[in-house]
């Protein structure tokens, strides 16, 4: 298949505007047009995975972390960064990432976590703003009903768990068409009187292109009056950690025996327990130390994160237990993640999970 159709599968779940700024998700290495064959899913990209691509016949890497942050200056294999870029276009290896993209999406990488720890409800915990819009168009009541539907169709009027919402109202619209328009309605050259429904439908910018061609497809009129408005909303469905409550309140220590045992962990390092029982927990994989505030507000009694230097400890402040479980440990669920997606879009393609365990961390216990 091209690997653009396979790109647009996980896209259209984990749009690459969802990624933060630092970012790089996305096609690295390779070209969209290009044929593959097969595939092989990794957290990330080393010269052992690369190795692997080769021995296995895979000609594409969907890695969750990026191997390329920063611009290369030079292509001489001084680094493993190097190294990996060239040996993956020597072999017509293509590279791509989805990184905090699906990291940032209600389904992905903190919903497997919330899933491993038996988080019910899981919400997102620091929702985006600036993704939503609404439209407002206007059309003939006798073609409100389809217009309405070629919207939802494209995805509009999702809200959380509720979709087709709109907000309707009827109104009276005036036109006059010139003599080089084939009106919907009336006659050209003179001032046509139309009772009409406003509809205003919310929606994600990552869709606006295909939304408004719905919306072209479906309206009756020759030229269609709409407006869109950009939201401050927050989209509750787009950010970065999840927060939810355990079934039962569990101990402290308990909870941390059970986090470190359903993630596969070395040693859990935390922060000084509070003596009082865990049943709301945020979780944030990676690095997640800048959520520690939204954890804080949202009344979470644990923080389940990566990567916690020394001093930033001391911000749990007694008011929050932070347990640090390993970048590695906390992602490593993304592989299966990325396989199931792949999977149900294009059941008889040739995926592979990599058998290569590239965490650079060890612990002598």
């Amino acid at each position: 298949m091209k690997l653009s159709e396979l790109t647009a599968c996980i896209e259209s779940l984990a749009p690459l505007s969802y990624q933060e700024d630092y970012d790089n998700a996305g096609l690295l290495v390779g070209s969209a047009d290009s044929e593959v064959n097969s595939a092989l899913i990794s957290l990330d990209c080393t010269e052992d995975i690369v190795d692997e691509a080769i021995r296995t016949g895979s000609d594409l890497i969907i890695s969750h972390h990026p191997i390329v942050f920063k611009g290369l200056k030079k292509f001489n294999g001084k680094t493993y960064v190097e190294r990996v870029v060239m040996k993956a276009i020597r072999h017509n290896i293509a590279l791509y990432a989805v990184h905090t993209n699906l990291d940032s999406i209600h389904t992905g990488v903190n919903a497997m976590i919330c899933e491993k720890l038996g988080i019910q409800e899981p919400r997102i915990l620091s929702p985006k703003n600036n993704l939503l819009k609404k439209l407002v168009t206007f059309c003939p009541f006798s073609q409100a009903a389809q217009v309405r539907e070629a919207l939802f169709t494209a995805g509009a009027g999702q809200i959380c768990d509720y979709d087709s919402c709109s907000y309707n109202t009827d109104g009276t619209g005036t036109f006059r068409g010139n003599e080089n328009t084939e009106p919907f309605a009336g006659e050209p050259g003179k001032l046509h009187t139309e009772p009409e429904t406003r509809i205003e439908v919310i929606y994600p910018i990552t869709i606006e292109r295909n939304l408004l061609k719905a919306l072209a497809a479906a309206h009756p009129y020759e030229e269609v009056a709409y407006d869109l408005y950009p939201l401050a909303n927050t989209h509750p469905l787009v950010g970065p950690g999840m927060i939810g409550n355990l079934a039962e309140a569990q101990d402290e220590l308990d909870f941390l025996r059970f986090v470190k045992s359903q993630l596969g962990a070395s040693v859990i390092r935390h922060t000084k327990l509070l003596g009082k029982k865990v049943k709301k927990v945020a979780v944030c994989g990676g690095a997640g130390g800048f959520l520690l505030p939204h954890a804080i507000a949202a009344g979470a009694d644990v923080f389940v994160t990566a990567d916690y230097k020394y001093h930033e400890f001391f911000d749990a402040e007694e008011k929050i237990v932070i347990a640090d479980a390993g970048h590695f440990e906390s992602e490593q669920f993304t592989q299966q993640l990325l396989f199931g997606i792949i999977r149900k879009k294009f059941p008889t393609f040739a995926l592979r999970l990599t058998e290569i365990n590239t965490n650079p961390i060890n612990y002598l216990i």
